[in-house]
Parts: structure tokens; C-alpha cells; sequence
């Protein structure tokens, strides 16, 4: 679960409804006062509340702590309050508490303690408590490192409808982690969640119709479920988008709209998709021969310790294309590859100081 999910889900909860009997609360009047974005007056409210024991004023006053809302960002004040209303029974409360000892914040890092809280809150039957302690599970974070119990809170949580469990359960499914593999199941989990708008899903379901893995190859479809993830930013549908495009699998052959899902998936920071486009401009493979455009996209990539674009720029500087000849930098980018094992970069460096052509040339 990452920082960004628990951090929304707690101003989920900080904007969460209170009941008839609590609108003319302290709890009720916060409330209100997040709806008119008034975080101060709201810290106030929910403060009043919070000191009278009101686990759900105590959990917000927690949240707006983590967020820093209304007030200055204080963890260790976050973890005060959130821990009264943990031990109150509050779920939200035990997951975010949870989620503080597990990043250590407030807190020292505990996974132990993380592990605790978070499973808290999945025996309460609730639904990010029991994709957290799956987490756990499966990382082997506080406790031992057990796939099957993974997969079976996972599941709990999957069938309660949460998409990121759901996904889960297709990934276990498909690599036989806690379970037999299925391909057919991890399909069906796949697609329960790509059907609802998870992108990682629809990209994976994507995966299983271009291979054919538990549902017929059906190409179409693949290119159905990429588009759908990518248009939402996920990175790894936009490569795939591209390559669907560049090949002509599931629609029309477009290189235009390959490069421009390249470069989608290249801008988030991919290496391997920046030097993909460094080696299209570079040798014009489907479109124009541009040796700058591939000098910039092989440079994003080098920076990142992609060796095959080390490698790339290497032959760049020794053949002087789109940049004076360099024998010094050719060198350069040549070790930096060779050093990662790259076997033509050592073959081309093992070349040129075996031709003496080891001093700077400009």
C-alpha cells in the first residue's frame, strides 16, 4: 500500500458524514466547516470533540495532523491521537496508526507494531485492513513472509470489492503465489477489477488477452484494456500501448501514435522506453532519422544507468552522429556499460584501445 493511497484514504474518512444526532456537534460543526474548506475553524471543532473522547474527532484531528490541515504537519501529535482512537476500536484509526509505525513517522519504524494495528482492523472485517496485513503478508513485514496468508486476506478483501485486492489476487493467481497457479482465475480476478477502473488491473488483464494466458489470444482486446490504462497515466499500459501501435497487433499500424504513447511512457521516466525511442530516431525506424532527438532520449536513459544506452551514445561520439566525434566520450559511455556488463560495449572499448584510439579526439 503506498504513502499516497493511506494518505487519501484518511481525508476520506476526515470528510466522512456524521450522524443526525452529531450535525449540531463540535464533530458535526467540523464537519461542516471541511465542506467550506475552512481547516482552521475545523482543527477547532474537531479538537473540542477530540478532548470530550470522540474516536471519530480524535482520528480527523490525527488525519489533519498527517496532512497538515488547519494546522501545522505534526506526526508524532498525529500518532497521539490516532492512537486514542485506535485503541478505541476505530479501523481507520488502527490502519492509520498502522501505516505511521510501518513508514516511521511520528514513530520509530515498527513493523511489529505496524503489523498489529493493521490486523486490528482486518479482523473488524475491514477492507483496507485486510489489503494492508496482506501487504505484510506478503512482504513478510512484522511477521513471517507467508503467500498463503497473503492471498487469503487478500481474497477477503477482494470479494468485499477492492480493486487493489482484486489485482492481487489476479498477480498470485498467475504466478501460483499461495495458490495453484490459474491462469483462468487470475484472469477473472483481473478483470473484476479492471471492469471497475484500476488501471494496473486493465493493464494486466491486457497482458493475459495478448498472450492468450487464461482467456483466448484476442489482440483487439488487448488493445482495448491498454488504452483504457494508459489514458489514465499508467505507465507500463503506455508502453504497451505504443508497442501495439508501432506493430499493428489489435489495430491499424500507426507510428505516429506509437511515438506519442512512447514518449507518454518515456516522460514518466522509463529508461528502457526512453532508449526505445532513442533507437527509433536513431536509425529512422518508422520515422524520420533525427540523431538529436536520439541523443536526448539515449542521454535521459544513460543518466538513469541504463546500459544499453551508454552503450548507444558510445557509438555516437566514436561515429560523430549528431555530435562531433569524441573518441574520450565514446570511452566514456562505453565503460559505463561495460562496467554493467554490457558485452558489446566491452568488445567496442577492447577495440579501441587496441587501435590506440584512447586519446581525446574533438
Amino acid at each position: 500500500m503506498s504513502k499516497i493511497y493511506l494518505i487519501f484514504s484518511i481525508i476520506f474518512v476526515l470528510v466522512s458524514l456524521p450522524s443526525i444526532s452529531e450535525e449540531m456537534s463540535d464533530f458535526g460543526k467540523g464537519y461542516n466547516a471541511v465542506q467550506l474548506k475552512d481547516y482552521k475553524k475545523a482543527f477547532e471543532f474537531f479538537q473540542k470533540s477530540a478532548e470530550q473522547g470522540d474516536a471519530k474527532a480524535q482520528f480527523n484531528l490525527g488525519a489533519m495532523y498527517v496532512r497538515g490541515l488547519g494546522t501545522n504537519q505534526d506526526y508524532q501529535k498525529a500518532v497521539y491521537w490516532l492512537q486514542k482512537a485506535a485503541t478505541q476500536g476505530l479501523a481507520g484509526a488502527q490502519n492509520s496508526l498502522g501505516f505511521l509505525y510501518e513508514e516511521g513517522l511520528g514513530v520509530p519504524q515498527d513493523y511489529s507494531q505496524a503489523f498489529a494495528w493493521y490486523k486490528k482492523a482486518a479482523e473488524q472485517g475491514d477492507v483496507s485492513g485486510q489489503v494492508l496485513i496482506g501487504s505484510m503478508y506478503s512482504k513478510g513485514r512484522g511477521v513471517a513472509q507467508d503467500n498463503q496468508q497473503a492471498f487469503m486476506w487478500y481474497k477477503k478483501a477482494a470479494e468485499q470489492g477492492n480493486t487493489e485486492a482484486q489485482n492481487n489476487l489476479g498477480i498470485m493467481y498467475k504466478g501460483g503465489q499461495g495458490v495453484s497457479q490459474d491462469y483462468q482465475k487470475a484472469s477473472m480476478w483481473y478483470k473484476k477489477a479492471a471492469e471497475q477502473g484500476y488501471a494496473k488491473a486493465q493493464n494486466n488483464l491486457a497482458n493475459m488477452y495478448r498472450d492468450g494466458q487464461g482467456v483466448p489470444k484476442d489482440y483487439k482486446q488487448a488493445f482495448v484494456w491498454y488504452k483504457k490504462s494508459a489514458e489514465q497515466g499508467f505507465l507500463d499500459a503506455q508502453a504497451n500501448l505504443g508497442v501495439m501501435y508501432y506493430a499493428g497487433y489489435g489495430v491499424t499500424q500507426n507510428t505516429s501514435q506509437a511515438i506519442v504513447w512512447f514518449e507518454k511512457a518515456a516522460e514518466q521516466g522509463d529508461p528502457s522506453i526512453q532508449n526505445k525511442l532513442g533507437l527509433l530516431y536513431h536509425y529512422g525506424k518508422g520515422v524520420p532519422q533525427d540523431y538529436s532527438k536520439a541523443l536526448a532520449w539515449y542521454k535521459k536513459s544513460a543518466e538513469q544507468g541504463y546500459a544499453e544506452s551508454q552503450f548507444r551514445l558510445g557509438i555516437m561520439y566514436y561515429l560523430g552522429e549528431g555530435v562531433s566525434q569524441n573518441f574520450e566520450k565514446a570511452i566514456i559511455f562505453y565503460k559505463a556499460a561495460a562496467r554493467q556488463g554490457h558485452a558489446k560495449a566491452q568488445s567496442n572499448l577492447q577495440y579501441m584501445y587496441d587501435n590506440g584510439l584512447d586519446a581525446t579526439k574533438k
